[in-house]
């Protein structure tokens, strides 16, 4: 049997740990009579894509992305619609599409999963030509993630912080919503395009989210007063925000959201400025990805 050429692109920036030693981490837990095995450091943001891209016009079969969401999205982005498989060794603060996907968060048992080399097919999806893999949305998670990457320290308490600082400085905007034939106009706090089922964290937006159905779940948090935040978060944190009756959840394979004005965006965690109209889609089945 031929030998798989495996690549892994690792971020030496994102998370808190060290990846100095993890070329060597992984050749001791890698089978290296099934792997020929490649490591490299990424020098600069959007050297992943570039690397990526590389790998799979090389002959690469797999190629796996050692980082957080960010580095996720730019190693993956490179190989939609080819056949070159998918991994991910999590460090990111989040780590929503690994969590979904099941993939260990140690790096040790993560690279021991890859041995299994079981490949499967997932959607994803793309915003105003942008590609995601586990959510993208405006509101005031948008609004959150922007303020998050101004703040010296990572993790889950700063965002949580964060969250609750700007919880009362936000204003729900109305955006008119076009999915299935239908438009509506709402008046929300969040809108959330979820390919996945969670933003990270163990946040499920979209709990009954799939990446193998061909459909977007479109989230949508209504404007709540504060005495509510302890319900909403209990149910984010427990899969059952689905059952919030501050929260409409729908389904569509192509949806488009117009707000009043172009502003905050993310995508994959990462904060953009978009334009007013977003439009986004699902590309069924177009990204081969290393899971259990």
């Amino acid at each position: 049997m031929a030998r798989i050429k495996i690549a892994f692109i690792i971020n030496p920036h994102s998370g808190t740990n060290d990846k100095h030693d993890l070329p060597d981490l992984i050749k001791a837990n890698l089978d290296k009579d099934k792997f020929d095995i490649t490591t490299v450091f990424t020098q600069y943001a959007g050297h992943g894509r570039e690397l990526a891209a590389q790998y799979a016009t090389d002959g690469f079969d797999a190629v796996v992305a050692c980082g957080g969401d960010g580095t996720v999205n730019e190693v993956a982005s490179s190989l939609t619609d080819t056949s070159v498989a998918f991994g991910i060794i999590p460090f990111g603060s989040g780590n929503g599409l690994a969590r979904h996907l099941h993939i260990a968060l140690t790096p040790v048992k993560a690279i021991r999963q890859i041995n299994n080399f079981h490949v499967q097919k997932m959607d994803y999806g793309v915003e105003n030509g942008r590609k995601f893999f586990c959510t993208c949305g405006t509101g005031f998670d948008a609004h959150v993630s922007f303020k998050f990457t101004e703040q010296g320290t990572r993790g889950l308490w700063t965002y949580l912080k964060v969250i609750v600082r700007e919880y009362w400085k936000y204003e729900p905007l109305v955006y008119t919503i076009v999915q299935n034939g239908e438009e509506r106009k709402e008046k929300a706090f969040v809108v959330t395009f979820a390919n996945a089922c969670q933003y990270g964290n163990d946040g499920f937006i979209a709990p009954q989210a799939s990446t193998s159905d061909g459909l977007l779940d479109i989230s949508v948090i209504h404007p709540f007063h504060f005495w509510s935040v302890p319900r909403l978060a209990f149910d984010l944190l427990t899969q059952r925000f689905d059952r919030n009756p501050h929260v409409s959840i729908t389904r569509a394979a192509s949806a488009s959201v117009i707000r009043p004005d172009e502003g905050p965006f993310h995508f994959d965690g990462d904060p953009v400025k978009e334009a007013a109209r977003i439009d986004v889609h699902i590309v069924p089945g177009g990204l081969n990805v290393i899971a259990d």
